[in-house]
């Protein structure tokens, strides 16, 4: 399946929070990047329909999403980035609800319950009720109803906001475990969980699409923007306050700077290899690239 934005905008009165998005999307796992207020979940609510667009075209392998209703809702999985439970339900039960709600066949959903219970690690807690699931339970339940009618589209929002290290590691497995042959396009700003899983990264700022591209493409783009310098006195910080800088660290011998600049900015600094975290700071926060 491939996924066409064309010129898509939308506002809400005069202010534009999505801008002439221009994007294809075909299988793979794309992390959609950027601060908070980018403009990510205004996309992902055009893309499932919650949104009207004010102008532009989504075109589903070819043909206009408007006009295929809700037919296309069929090959869409959603998890919202507050996704909401009935907290007495056993995840069992409520996988069984929301079969009911995407009219699949009783026979078929027990079968997916059981297949997406066992591969998010909760086929001992099927028969517990929500509420005492913990936060990274709850959200790997969230992603198994996603999953529960096969979607060729596979839509995250901040699946991992809150949960602790273990939690998010395990999430982004099975995000990788759930992309072959389909679209997923995972909204967020965590830097490090699109860096692991995503194919292409698209980075969003303003509603504005400022980038799309393969993670290593985007650092090789920043090369020779990135430095580290060692100050041996920590006042000397506040001489780098107006420069984005991505860590410090207070050791012995100093202060351990790494900055994202266009230019050297220090005699004694030297440049290192990019990351993710660079590229989002390079693109996403330094005033000079709004």
């Amino acid at each position: 399946m491939k996924a066409e934005f064309q010129n898509v905008s939308k506002y809400y009165g005069r202010k534009c929070v999505l801008n002439q998005f221009t994007a294809t999307l075909e299988h793979g796992v794309y992390g959609l990047l950027g601060p908070n207020g980018a403009g990510k979940t205004t996309l992902l609510n055009i893309f499932i329909g919650i949104l009207q667009k004010n102008s532009g075209t989504l075109l589903i392998d070819g043909q206009d999403a408007e006009k295929l209703g809700t037919e296309f809702l069929r090959h869409i999985g959603y998890l919202p980035q507050y996704p909401q439970f009935y907290k007495n339900f056993t995840a069992e039960d409520f996988m069984a609800y929301i079969c009911v709600l995407k009219d699949i066949p009783e026979t078929i959903g027990r079968r997916r319950t059981e297949e997406l219970l066992e591969m998010v690690n909760l086929t001992e807690h099927r028969r517990k009720k929500i509420g005492a699931l913990s936060g990274g339970m709850r959200q790997r339940l969230g992603i198994a109803q996603a999953m529960l009618n096969s979607p060729d589209i596979l839509i995250l929002d901040e699946p991992t906001a809150g949960l602790d290290p273990q939690e998010r590691i395990r999430f982004r497995n099975l995000i990788s475990q759930f992309s072959e042959n389909r679209i997923v396009l995972l909204a967020t700003h965590i830097v490090s969980d699109v860096e692991f899983t995503a194919n292409e990264v698209l980075l969003l700022k303003n509603g504005i699409l400022l980038k799309q591209d393969r993670p290593g493409e985007l650092t090789r783009g920043i090369a020779g923007k990135v430095w580290e310098l060692t100050l041996p006195d920590p006042r000397m910080v506040k001489r780098f306050d107006a420069m984005q800088i991505s860590n410090m660290i207070h050791d012995a011998d100093g202060v351990h700077l790494r900055m994202v600049c266009e230019n050297c900015p220090d005699e004694k600094a030297f440049p290192v290899p990019p990351n993710l975290e660079d590229v989002f700071l390079y693109y996403c926060c330094s005033k000079d690239k709004d």
